[in-house]
Protein backbone atom coordinates (compact mmCIF):
# COMPACT_ATOMS: atom_id res chain seq x y z
CA UNK A 1 0.00 0.00 0.00
CA UNK A 2 1.34 3.29 -0.90
CA UNK A 3 1.77 6.42 0.78
CA UNK A 4 -1.14 8.19 -0.73
CA UNK A 5 -3.43 4.98 -0.25
CA UNK A 6 -2.81 5.20 3.22
CA UNK A 7 -3.15 8.55 4.20
CA UNK A 8 -6.46 8.47 2.45
CA UNK A 9 -7.64 5.41 4.32
CA UNK A 10 -6.92 7.21 7.52
CA UNK A 11 -8.66 10.32 6.43
CA UNK A 12 -12.38 8.26 5.57
CA UNK A 13 -11.35 6.13 9.03
CA UNK A 14 -10.84 9.44 11.12
CA UNK A 15 -14.10 11.09 8.94
CA UNK A 16 -16.05 7.71 9.85
CA UNK A 17 -15.08 8.28 14.13
CA UNK A 18 -15.73 12.05 14.05
CA UNK A 19 -19.45 10.79 12.53
CA UNK A 20 -19.87 7.92 14.73
CA UNK A 21 -18.66 11.02 17.90
CA UNK A 22 -20.83 13.43 16.69
CA UNK A 23 -23.83 11.52 16.52
CA UNK A 24 -23.26 9.50 20.32
CA UNK A 25 -22.84 13.16 21.47
CA UNK A 26 -25.98 14.13 19.80
CA UNK A 27 -27.66 11.42 21.26
CA UNK A 28 -26.47 11.89 24.81
CA UNK A 29 -28.03 15.46 24.70
CA UNK A 30 -31.62 14.27 23.97
CA UNK A 31 -31.45 15.06 20.43
CA UNK A 32 -33.72 13.07 18.31
CA UNK A 33 -31.77 10.00 16.65
CA UNK A 34 -33.16 10.62 13.41
CA UNK A 35 -31.72 14.55 13.24
CA UNK A 36 -29.11 13.37 14.90
CA UNK A 37 -27.59 10.93 12.15
CA UNK A 38 -28.27 13.57 9.48
CA UNK A 39 -26.34 16.30 11.31
CA UNK A 40 -23.48 13.69 11.58
CA UNK A 41 -23.94 12.50 8.28
CA UNK A 42 -23.97 16.03 6.82
CA UNK A 43 -20.50 16.46 8.69
CA UNK A 44 -19.11 13.70 7.41
CA UNK A 45 -19.93 14.49 3.54
CA UNK A 46 -18.64 18.23 4.79
CA UNK A 47 -15.60 16.87 5.57
CA UNK A 48 -14.93 14.88 2.46
CA UNK A 49 -15.92 17.92 0.22
CA UNK A 50 -13.24 19.90 1.87
CA UNK A 51 -10.34 16.72 1.17
CA UNK A 52 -11.94 16.34 -2.47
CA UNK A 53 -11.50 20.21 -3.20
CA UNK A 54 -8.12 20.05 -1.70
CA UNK A 55 -7.27 17.52 -4.33
CA UNK A 56 -8.44 18.65 -6.76
CA UNK A 57 -6.99 21.74 -6.74
CA UNK A 58 -3.19 19.85 -5.70
CA UNK A 59 -4.27 17.82 -9.14
CA UNK A 60 -4.67 20.87 -11.21
CA UNK A 61 -1.34 22.24 -10.21
CA UNK A 62 -0.20 18.97 -12.19
CA UNK A 63 -2.60 18.43 -14.96
CA UNK A 64 -1.00 18.51 -18.60
CA UNK A 65 -1.89 21.30 -20.77
CA UNK A 66 -3.38 20.14 -24.21
CA UNK A 67 -1.52 18.77 -26.64
CA UNK A 68 -1.31 20.16 -30.01
CA UNK A 69 -1.26 18.83 -33.16
CA UNK A 70 1.98 19.96 -33.58
CA UNK A 71 3.57 19.18 -31.14
CA UNK A 72 2.22 15.45 -31.18
CA UNK A 73 3.97 15.14 -34.64
CA UNK A 74 7.38 16.33 -33.04
CA UNK A 75 7.28 13.77 -30.72
CA UNK A 76 6.01 10.84 -32.85
CA UNK A 77 8.82 12.04 -35.04
CA UNK A 78 11.40 11.54 -32.18
CA UNK A 79 10.08 8.01 -32.73
CA UNK A 80 7.54 8.57 -29.12
CA UNK A 81 4.70 6.41 -29.06
CA UNK A 82 1.58 7.31 -27.25
CA UNK A 83 2.48 5.96 -24.08
CA UNK A 84 6.14 7.22 -24.06
CA UNK A 85 4.63 10.69 -25.04
CA UNK A 86 2.46 10.85 -22.00
CA UNK A 87 5.40 9.59 -19.49
CA UNK A 88 8.09 12.05 -20.91
CA UNK A 89 5.22 14.78 -20.85
CA UNK A 90 4.27 13.69 -17.20
CA UNK A 91 8.16 14.01 -16.05
CA UNK A 92 9.09 17.13 -17.94
CA UNK A 93 5.77 18.64 -15.98
CA UNK A 94 6.95 17.29 -12.58
CA UNK A 95 10.72 19.01 -13.49
CA UNK A 96 9.10 22.25 -14.03
CA UNK A 97 7.12 22.78 -10.96
CA UNK A 98 10.48 21.59 -9.08
CA UNK A 99 12.65 24.21 -11.47
CA UNK A 100 10.20 26.64 -9.96
CA UNK A 101 10.51 25.61 -6.60
CA UNK A 102 14.24 25.43 -6.59
CA UNK A 103 14.35 28.89 -8.13
CA UNK A 104 12.48 30.50 -5.45
CA UNK A 105 13.94 28.84 -2.54
CA UNK A 106 17.57 29.89 -3.80
CA UNK A 107 15.81 33.52 -3.88
CA UNK A 108 14.78 33.25 -0.44
CA UNK A 109 18.15 34.14 1.24
CA UNK A 110 21.39 36.06 1.09
CA UNK A 111 23.76 32.22 1.44
CA UNK A 112 21.80 30.86 -1.13
CA UNK A 113 21.61 33.76 -3.57
CA UNK A 114 25.20 33.52 -3.74
CA UNK A 115 25.33 29.89 -4.24
CA UNK A 116 23.26 30.47 -7.33
CA UNK A 117 24.78 33.10 -8.61
CA UNK A 118 28.14 30.83 -8.08
CA UNK A 119 26.72 27.83 -10.01
CA UNK A 120 24.61 29.72 -12.64
CA UNK A 121 21.99 26.82 -11.24
CA UNK A 122 18.65 28.72 -12.29
CA UNK A 123 19.88 29.46 -15.86
CA UNK A 124 21.79 25.75 -16.38
CA UNK A 125 18.12 23.78 -15.32
CA UNK A 126 16.16 25.72 -17.25
CA UNK A 127 18.24 25.76 -20.03
CA UNK A 128 18.87 21.56 -19.40
CA UNK A 129 14.64 21.75 -19.18
CA UNK A 130 14.66 23.55 -22.76
CA UNK A 131 17.45 21.03 -24.20
CA UNK A 132 15.51 17.77 -22.79
CA UNK A 133 12.24 19.33 -24.42
CA UNK A 134 14.28 19.11 -27.77
CA UNK A 135 15.17 15.75 -27.63
CA UNK A 136 12.52 13.78 -25.65
CA UNK A 137 14.17 10.75 -27.25
CA UNK A 138 17.75 11.10 -24.59
CA UNK A 139 15.20 11.03 -21.68
CA UNK A 140 17.00 8.29 -20.14
CA UNK A 141 20.32 9.91 -20.23
CA UNK A 142 19.53 12.41 -17.88
CA UNK A 143 17.37 10.00 -15.06
CA UNK A 144 19.63 11.23 -12.33
CA UNK A 145 19.07 14.75 -13.12
CA UNK A 146 15.19 14.63 -13.18
CA UNK A 147 14.60 12.25 -10.72
CA UNK A 148 17.60 12.48 -8.02
CA UNK A 149 19.21 16.36 -8.51
CA UNK A 150 16.22 18.09 -9.10
CA UNK A 151 14.26 16.49 -6.62
CA UNK A 152 16.80 16.88 -3.93
CA UNK A 153 17.96 20.27 -4.35
CA UNK A 154 14.77 21.12 -4.24
CA UNK A 155 13.79 19.56 -1.02
CA UNK A 156 16.87 20.71 0.91
CA UNK A 157 16.49 23.76 -0.22
CA UNK A 158 12.93 24.34 1.14
CA UNK A 159 14.04 22.95 4.16
CA UNK A 160 16.96 25.34 4.33
CA UNK A 161 14.83 28.24 4.07
CA UNK A 162 12.03 26.98 6.42
CA UNK A 163 14.90 27.03 9.27
CA UNK A 164 16.46 29.84 8.22
CA UNK A 165 13.53 31.54 8.55
CA UNK A 166 13.30 30.51 12.51
CA UNK A 167 13.01 33.50 14.94
CA UNK A 168 15.89 32.15 17.18
CA UNK A 169 18.41 29.38 16.08
CA UNK A 170 20.96 27.65 18.44
CA UNK A 171 24.79 26.77 17.64
CA UNK A 172 23.52 23.47 16.32
CA UNK A 173 20.73 24.96 14.51
CA UNK A 174 23.36 27.31 12.71
CA UNK A 175 26.38 24.14 12.24
CA UNK A 176 23.29 22.41 10.52
CA UNK A 177 22.72 25.68 8.33
CA UNK A 178 26.31 25.44 7.00
CA UNK A 179 26.49 21.98 6.45
CA UNK A 180 23.25 21.82 4.65
CA UNK A 181 24.52 25.39 2.19
CA UNK A 182 27.77 23.14 2.06
CA UNK A 183 25.68 20.11 0.25
CA UNK A 184 23.66 22.61 -1.69
CA UNK A 185 26.99 23.92 -2.79
CA UNK A 186 27.79 20.61 -4.37
CA UNK A 187 24.05 19.56 -5.47
CA UNK A 188 24.31 22.90 -7.74
CA UNK A 189 27.70 21.94 -9.11
CA UNK A 190 26.48 18.38 -9.73
CA UNK A 191 23.36 20.26 -11.78
CA UNK A 192 26.22 22.48 -13.79
CA UNK A 193 27.95 18.71 -14.61
CA UNK A 194 24.52 17.12 -16.12
CA UNK A 195 24.23 19.81 -18.30
CA UNK A 196 27.80 19.61 -19.64
CA UNK A 197 27.49 15.81 -19.42
CA UNK A 198 24.04 15.86 -21.79
CA UNK A 199 25.62 18.58 -24.15
CA UNK A 200 29.06 16.60 -24.11
CA UNK A 201 28.45 15.53 -28.06
CA UNK A 202 28.52 19.87 -28.68
CA UNK A 203 31.46 20.12 -26.46
CA UNK A 204 33.21 17.26 -28.47
CA UNK A 205 31.89 18.85 -32.05
CA UNK A 206 33.12 22.09 -31.03
CA UNK A 207 36.37 20.84 -29.89
CA UNK A 208 36.79 19.07 -33.81
CA UNK A 209 36.00 22.43 -35.16
CA UNK A 210 38.30 24.32 -33.37
CA UNK A 211 41.17 21.80 -34.00
CA UNK A 212 40.19 21.93 -37.84
CA UNK A 213 39.96 25.79 -38.06
CA UNK A 214 43.42 25.88 -36.00
CA UNK A 215 45.25 23.40 -38.40
CA UNK A 216 43.64 25.22 -41.48
CA UNK A 217 44.51 28.70 -40.02
CA UNK A 218 48.21 26.64 -39.17
CA UNK A 219 48.58 26.22 -42.99
CA UNK A 220 46.98 29.45 -44.03
CA UNK A 221 49.80 31.04 -42.03
CA UNK A 222 52.75 28.92 -43.64
CA UNK A 223 51.63 29.28 -46.91
CA UNK A 224 51.22 33.36 -46.74
CA UNK A 225 54.89 33.00 -45.30
CA UNK A 226 55.90 30.84 -47.46
CA UNK A 227 54.40 32.54 -50.57
CA UNK A 228 56.23 35.50 -49.44
CA UNK A 229 59.42 34.92 -48.61
CA UNK A 230 61.00 34.40 -52.18
CA UNK A 231 58.83 38.10 -53.74
CA UNK A 232 61.06 40.20 -54.52
CA UNK A 233 60.48 43.44 -52.46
Amino acid sequence: MNKNRLADTLIYLLTCITIIFIFIMLVAVDFPIILAALLSAAVGVFLLYIRGRKHRAQDGKHRLPKLSAEKQAFYESKGLGKEDIQYFRQTMQNAKIQIKKIETNLHATGKLKAIENRNNTIHLTKSLFREIIKEPNRLHEVDQFLYVHLPSLADLSEKYVEIDNHQAKSKATYDMLDRSSQTLDKMCQQIAEDYVEFKSDDIEDMEVEVELAKRSLDKDNGFNQESIQNDEV
